[in-house]
Protein backbone atom coordinates (compact mmCIF):
# COMPACT_ATOMS: atom_id res chain seq x y z
CA UNK A 1 0.00 0.00 0.00
CA UNK A 2 1.41 3.42 -0.92
CA UNK A 3 2.30 5.80 1.86
CA UNK A 4 0.68 9.18 2.37
CA UNK A 5 2.47 12.51 2.65
CA UNK A 6 1.81 16.00 3.89
CA UNK A 7 3.77 18.58 1.92
CA UNK A 8 3.55 21.97 3.62
CA UNK A 9 4.98 25.36 2.77
CA UNK A 10 4.86 28.25 5.22
CA UNK A 11 5.80 31.87 5.73
CA UNK A 12 6.04 32.28 9.49
CA UNK A 13 5.19 35.68 10.99
CA UNK A 14 5.58 34.78 14.69
CA UNK A 15 8.32 32.20 15.29
CA UNK A 16 7.68 31.90 19.03
CA UNK A 17 4.01 30.99 18.62
CA UNK A 18 4.86 28.71 15.68
CA UNK A 19 7.07 26.73 18.08
CA UNK A 20 3.95 26.02 20.17
CA UNK A 21 2.27 24.57 17.06
CA UNK A 22 5.33 22.41 16.32
CA UNK A 23 5.53 21.20 19.92
CA UNK A 24 1.85 20.27 19.93
CA UNK A 25 2.37 18.26 16.74
CA UNK A 26 4.94 16.13 18.54
CA UNK A 27 2.10 15.03 20.85
CA UNK A 28 -0.49 14.59 18.09
CA UNK A 29 1.27 13.03 15.10
CA UNK A 30 2.99 9.99 16.66
CA UNK A 31 -0.47 8.40 17.05
CA UNK A 32 -0.56 8.33 13.23
CA UNK A 33 2.99 6.97 12.84
CA UNK A 34 4.08 10.23 11.24
CA UNK A 35 7.70 10.53 10.19
CA UNK A 36 9.23 13.91 9.40
CA UNK A 37 11.30 13.63 6.21
CA UNK A 38 11.87 17.36 5.74
CA UNK A 39 11.46 19.97 8.46
CA UNK A 40 12.81 23.30 7.31
CA UNK A 41 16.41 23.18 6.20
CA UNK A 42 18.12 24.58 3.14
CA UNK A 43 16.17 24.75 -0.07
CA UNK A 44 16.44 26.15 -3.56
CA UNK A 45 13.62 26.81 -5.97
CA UNK A 46 14.98 26.42 -9.50
CA UNK A 47 11.45 26.55 -10.96
CA UNK A 48 8.32 28.37 -9.82
CA UNK A 49 7.84 30.07 -6.48
CA UNK A 50 8.19 28.66 -3.00
CA UNK A 51 7.67 29.58 0.61
CA UNK A 52 10.72 29.87 2.88
CA UNK A 53 9.81 26.81 5.00
CA UNK A 54 9.00 23.38 3.59
CA UNK A 55 7.92 20.37 5.63
CA UNK A 56 7.31 16.82 4.36
CA UNK A 57 5.72 14.27 6.68
CA UNK A 58 5.30 10.60 5.77
CA UNK A 59 2.37 8.46 6.99
CA UNK A 60 1.77 4.72 6.60
CA UNK A 61 -0.97 5.41 4.02
CA UNK A 62 -2.93 8.17 2.33
CA UNK A 63 -5.94 7.33 4.51
CA UNK A 64 -3.89 7.72 7.70
CA UNK A 65 -2.53 11.05 6.43
CA UNK A 66 -6.11 12.26 5.94
CA UNK A 67 -7.16 10.88 9.32
CA UNK A 68 -4.35 12.76 11.06
CA UNK A 69 -5.25 16.01 9.33
CA UNK A 70 -8.95 15.65 10.13
CA UNK A 71 -8.42 14.63 13.76
CA UNK A 72 -9.93 16.91 16.39
CA UNK A 73 -6.54 17.39 18.02
CA UNK A 74 -4.86 18.55 14.80
CA UNK A 75 -7.81 20.74 13.82
CA UNK A 76 -7.47 22.52 17.18
CA UNK A 77 -3.71 22.87 16.70
CA UNK A 78 -3.95 24.14 13.13
CA UNK A 79 -5.66 27.29 14.44
CA UNK A 80 -2.37 28.25 16.11
CA UNK A 81 -0.45 27.89 12.83
CA UNK A 82 -3.04 29.72 10.79
CA UNK A 83 -2.80 32.71 13.14
CA UNK A 84 0.99 33.05 12.74
CA UNK A 85 1.82 31.67 9.29
CA UNK A 86 0.67 31.89 5.72
CA UNK A 87 0.87 28.54 4.04
CA UNK A 88 -0.39 25.73 1.95
CA UNK A 89 -0.65 22.01 2.56
CA UNK A 90 -1.01 19.20 0.07
CA UNK A 91 -1.90 15.68 1.19
CA UNK A 92 -0.78 13.23 -1.46
CA UNK A 93 -0.65 9.48 -1.98
CA UNK A 94 2.80 8.05 -2.63
CA UNK A 95 3.69 6.25 -5.83
CA UNK A 96 4.05 2.83 -4.24
CA UNK A 97 6.31 0.88 -1.90
CA UNK A 98 7.68 -1.45 -4.58
CA UNK A 99 8.64 1.22 -7.12
CA UNK A 100 12.01 2.89 -7.51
Amino acid sequence: MPKGYWIANNIITDAETYEVYKSNNMNILPKYQAKFLVRGGQQQTPEGESYPRTVVIEFPSYDVALEAYNSAAYQDNIKIRQAVAEGRLVIVEGYGDDNV
